[in-house]
């Protein structure tokens, strides 16, 4: 408890910027594993009136640049804004449209990792020549093939990892990212975060200035066998120890959360409470820095690495949307998805803001039992998931929507 006593007061101390202090964002994760087989930037284009009204603040758009799969996660040449999402013209112009809407383009800032375009020591291709920042094999990690340092963080095998710990590397990396901030990014996600040190993430965010930033910290849930353990407590400390690494800057995504959500719904409840009475996940220690998500690129989509159950789609949000933290909602769920569940997300979305849900919201947790969750969260909403019976005992409350396995209350003006 003391971790979560100390973190509070931080979090009262500390001016972290407009947009971590109100705490209202919404994010869209606008995109899939297979989006760059489609003309992408004139898809999103043709959504930004409909993503705008449904009340998200900022959209995760994939990686923009010149990449060596067409995913967009082997990066070569960074200042290539034409990729296989669409030309640059095309990306310039979703850029000017979400402006024009109000909703933020969050830049995929893939920064762990670059693939060389000539050899070099070893015979690997861990030169740069011919491209913009042509760096030598002085800007690749000893570890993955290169003449720099060994890495600050763990190894994305198989590609030349950039060594961060070199001057000459993150003043070149800076220039980059303040370049995407006056091409029209204005947020900042981070891949493959476990790569190098957060203090980088940290010197970079001071220098670029995003308006929002969120790291993808991602490493294994505690588990028996395949069977998930109850206490998670340090695997999202190890998350927490990466935020507060950026200076506490960045927000990262809750993968705390989503492991155990992804159980719980299967009828195990009872997960959704921690041994001091609060939210399992980053949520419950540090809530303002907690990107909650159900399922992104990776974990579903067409990789399916670790992916939500499909059938319960809806409790996930349900808990989401209505509780503490960022919450994220992935593409192929909002559009991909049948009508029903993109009206039901977006219902949830007016419900979190008519109840003033933000990131800091308190929770106080009623039920957490095999087949019931129910909660109260801040003082104007309730919440109920699961195939268990219940209601709100007081008359001051009123059903504010309900769905498949589970229901919301809104307290009666």
């Amino acid at each position: 408890m003391s971790r979560y006593i100390e973190l509070q007061t931080v979090e009262e101390s500390t001016d972290l910027g407009a947009v971590l202090r109100k705490g209202k964002e919404i994010l869209l994760q606008g995109f899939n594993w297979e989006s760059h087989k489609y003309d992408w930037w004139e898809n999103l284009e043709k959504k930004v009136p409909d993503i705008a009204k449904s009340g998200f603040t900022s959209v995760w758009l994939p990686p923009a640049i010149n990449s060596f799969s067409p995913e967009g996660y082997l990066p070569q040449n960074l200042y290539l804004l034409s990729s296989s999402y669409g030309s640059e013209q095309q990306l310039k112009a979703l850029l000017q449209k979400l402006k024009k809407y109000k909703v933020r383009a969050m830049a995929d800032i893939v920064i762990n990792h670059r693939i060389g375009t000539t050899q070099g020591h070893g015979g690997l291709y861990n030169r740069y020549d011919g491209i913009p920042l042509a760096w030598d094999e002085h800007a690749v990690t000893s570890c993955t093939g290169g003449l720099g340092n060994q890495s600050t963080g763990d190894n994305f095998h198989g590609v030349p990892n950039i060594d961060h710990s070199q001057h000459f590397v993150r003043k070149d990396i800076i220039g980059w990212l303040q370049w995407l901030r006056s091409v029209g990014f204005q947020d900042f996600r981070f891949d493959f975060a476990r790569g190098y040190s957060a203090k980088y993430v940290k010197e970079y965010i001071e220098a670029a200035k995003p308006v929002f930033s969120v790291g993808e910290y991602w490493d294994s849930c505690n588990y028996s066998g395949s069977v998930l353990e109850y206490n998670q407590d340090s695997h999202r400390q190890r998350i927490i120890n990466w935020i507060d690494a950026t200076g506490q800057l960045s927000s990262a995504f809750d993968f705390t959360t989503k492991g155990i959500l992804q159980e719980a719904v299967k009828g195990q409840f009872w997960r959704l409470r921690d041994p001091q009475g609060k939210p399992p996940g980053v949520m419950g220690w540090w809530p303002s820095r907690a990107v909650t998500f159900i399922d992104n690129h990776d974990t579903g989509s067409t990789q399916a690495h670790w992916p939500f159950p499909s059938n319960h789609i809806m409790e996930g949000y349900a808990y989401i949307l209505t509780h503490p933290g960022t919450p994220t909602v992935f593409y192929d769920h909002f559009y991909d998805g049948d009508d029903s569940v993109h009206e039901q997300i977006v219902k949830l979305m007016e419900i979190r803001r008519s109840g003033e849900i933000h990131s800091r919201s308190s929770v106080r947790i009623l039920e957490a039992k095999d087949n019931l969750y129910s909660a109260v969260i801040g003082d104007k909403i309730c919440i109920k998931i699961g195939d268990g019976s219940w209601s709100p005992s007081d008359t001051e409350w009123a059903l504010a929507t309900s769905g498949q396995r589970y229901a919301i209350w809104q307290k009666k003006q």
